[in-house]
């Protein structure tokens, strides 16, 4: 931790670790962390360690991989669960923030679940419910908590249970609508949510999605009861397929983004149950079957699929949320 002065080299700094740090500093009390290449120094009135220099964004948590997008050098920091985004040194930032995507139905022949709200600030990517890209935010010194919402359970001869909200400082991207469920459950009805869950089948309309997040739910079909099926759950890319007589309602579609470098679809629908053609989810969203719905794959906020007899719906998928920004 030395301090060396040479008069032709200059000065170079004591140098540590960020678990290392002194244990009792004092302020202005100065350094190079060689986690974070950089020099830091105490600042003893906010009992923090402040990063110096005119560079950009400087922060930890989550998992962090650096990236050349469109010839551009990123560092991304993915949040597959709830966490802390701390800031050393302020600028601007990119983000993905996906909400958990709600439930499928149960019971006979129940509806899918909708995908969790989509927001995001990549420039050239949409945010969900057709929307173009948000504002990026601006971060300053300081420990930003994250909030990665979880998916809704399937049900078991009832509705599904809405996904959780994600949030990220000002970003709050809404949980999708459980799917509503099918025949013989009480009281069958779908949420709304970033996107909404399916109409039961009983010729029920869908859920509404949220505005700039997600779309609709699709409507359930009753064809006299005969073969009737749940509607799809909505997706950030698509409104959930409508059931009808030859079939339930299909998932409705998610959005890519190329966040991390690797384009990725998140946040479809699940699809909905029925008596003659179970139907698939949309990007991600679990399928409806005969027996139990399927589940939505995890870290894609998708809802999961309806259930067409007494058996448990498929859950919907937890959210994320990814920051980036310029190294």
């Amino acid at each position: 931790m030395a301090v060396t002065i040479n008069g032709s080299d200059g000065i170079t700094n004591a140098t540590w670790t960020t678990a290392t740090r002194p244990s009792n500093p004092v302020g202005g009390q100065m350094g190079y962390n060689s986690d974070l290449n950089a020099v830091e120094y105490y600042d003893a009135d906010n009992d923090q360690w402040v990063v110096t220099g005119a560079g950009g964004v400087l922060a930890t948590g989550g998992t962090v991989t650096d990236i050349t997008d469109g010839g551009v050098d990123y560092r991304v920091h993915t949040f597959t669960s709830s966490g802390t985004f701390n800031v050393l040194r302020g600028g601007e930032i990119e983000y993905l923030v996906v909400a958990g995507g709600g439930g499928g139905g149960a019971e006979d022949r129940g509806a899918g679940g909708g995908a969790g709200g989509y927001r995001s600030s990549v420039v050239g990517e949409p945010s969900g419910g057709g929307a173009s890209a948000e504002s990026k935010l601006s971060v300053t010194t300081q420990t930003y908590t994250v909030t990665v919402g979880g998916g809704g359970s399937g049900a078991v001869n009832s509705n599904g249970t809405p996904g959780s909200n994600s949030v990220f400082s000002t970003i709050t991207s809404t949980g999708g609508g459980r799917g509503a469920g099918g025949f013989g459950t009480s009281s069958p009805s779908p949420t709304v949510g970033g996107s909404g869950g399916g109409g039961n089948p009983n010729n029920q309309a869908g859920a509404a999605g949220t505005a700039n997040q997600g779309h609709a739910g699709g409507n359930g079909d009753s064809d006299f009861q005969t073969y009737g099926s749940g509607g799809g759950g909505g997706g950030a890319g698509a409104v959930g397929g409508n059931g009808s007589s030859s079939g339930g309602g299909t998932g409705g579609n998610g959005v890519a983004s190329s966040i991390t470098g690797t384009s990725v679809t998140r946040a479809g629908g699940g699809g909905g149950a029925s008596d003659k053609d179970n139907a698939q989810g949309g990007s991600g969203g679990g399928g409806a079957a005969s027996d139990a719905g399927e589940n939505a794959t995890v870290n894609t906020g998708s809802g999961g699929g309806g259930s067409e007899n007494n058996v448990v719906g498929g859950a919907g998928g937890s959210g994320i949320v990814i920051i980036r920004y310029q190294i």
